[in-house]
């Protein structure tokens, strides 16, 4: 800027003594700088502002970089523990080395016995699940033949069912015995025998036979002491009778009495305590092999 002015002031002391045309070339000259400065003023202003923009821009990728940073240090944290081992490798000698690989092979020889150990384990699960469903279907099968050999009792207080694999068979004193008796009436018997052409067919089925009463005293005479005494007496009875049938093995076979402690209806009225004095025949598969083959698994 000083140039110009001092250009200018050369240029008016000298336009006295200098020619026209050499004057206007002059000054066509100060114009031309005077527009050149202006427009390099501008371009200075918008270079500040984009300076400002730009240093408002870094100030905001600063504190993201910051953040990242941060984020950052914490992934290399981890990463500084993945990598140690293999630094460990880098730094040790070729001895310790040689002795890293020995044990990678004593820990794959390890891992190779765990999966032989773990195959032949699904190969016993895979035996117990089939052991088990035979048993199941088993059950199932021996319940349709005792529903077809006891057919002609079902309408005289007799049912047969399967629950949790077992086969339960439920058959109302009524059928069975006279009032405070635990001798088998005649119908009792043949229903006995037929229960027992089946079982004979089984021997590998536990038969439980548990006598049951209604909630209403025991008042007969003799030695007999009470409502458990009779259905101790009665499921006797009924294991007596099975054991005519020389097909069924006695060790299979336990009486147990239950009284009236497990009820299977109301014994407020007639009906109910009806249902509840009965004989439960409960047969479930032997588990000795299964049994044998879980002591394996633990």
């Amino acid at each position: 800027m000083k140039k110009i002015i001092a250009f200018s002031l050369i240029s008016f002391t000298l336009s006295s003594c200098v020619s026209s045309r050499i004057f206007n070339n002059l000054e066509s000259r100060y114009a031309q700088l005077k527009d050149n400065y202006n427009r390099q003023s501008k371009t200075i202003e918008l270079q500040r502002e984009k300076i400002k923009y730009l240093d408002e821009k870094y100030k905001a990728k600063e504190e993201t970089l910051s953040f990242t940073q941060d984020s950052l240090r914490a992934k290399n944290q981890t990463l500084d523990k993945l990598q140690a081992s293999l630094e460990l490798l880098k730094e040790n000698s070729e001895s310790a080395l040689k002795a890293r690989i020995a044990d990678n092979e004593e820990l794959m020889e390890k891992i190779a016995d765990r999966e032989n150990e773990l195959a032949d384990r699904i190969a016993r699960v895979e035996e117990l699940e089939r052991l088990i469903a035979s048993q199941k279907q088993a059950m199932v099968d021996l319940k349709e033949n005792l529903s077809d050999a006891l057919l002609n009792y079902k309408d005289k207080g007799l049912t047969v069912e399967v629950r949790d694999s077992k086969v339960y068979i439920s058959m109302e004193n009524k059928l069975l015995f006279k009032s405070g008796s635990w001798t088998l009436e005649l119908e009792g018997q043949r229903a006995i025998s037929s229960l027992g052409d089946v079982l004979a067919d089984n021997p590998d089925i536990s038969i439980l036979i548990e006598g049951h009463t209604d909630n209403i005293p025991y008042s007969g005479r003799g030695s007999l002491k009470g409502n458990w005494d009779l259905s101790t007496k009665r499921a006797t009875s009924i294991v007596n009778s099975l054991l005519d049938n020389i097909l069924i093995l006695p060790q299979n076979l336990t009486a147990a009495g239950r009284g009236e402690y497990l009820p299977i209806a109301t014994n407020s009225t007639i009906e109910g305590r009806a249902a509840n004095r009965r004989i439960e025949v409960i047969l479930s598969p032997k588990l000795d092999e299964i049994s044998q083959i879980i002591n394996t698994l633990d």
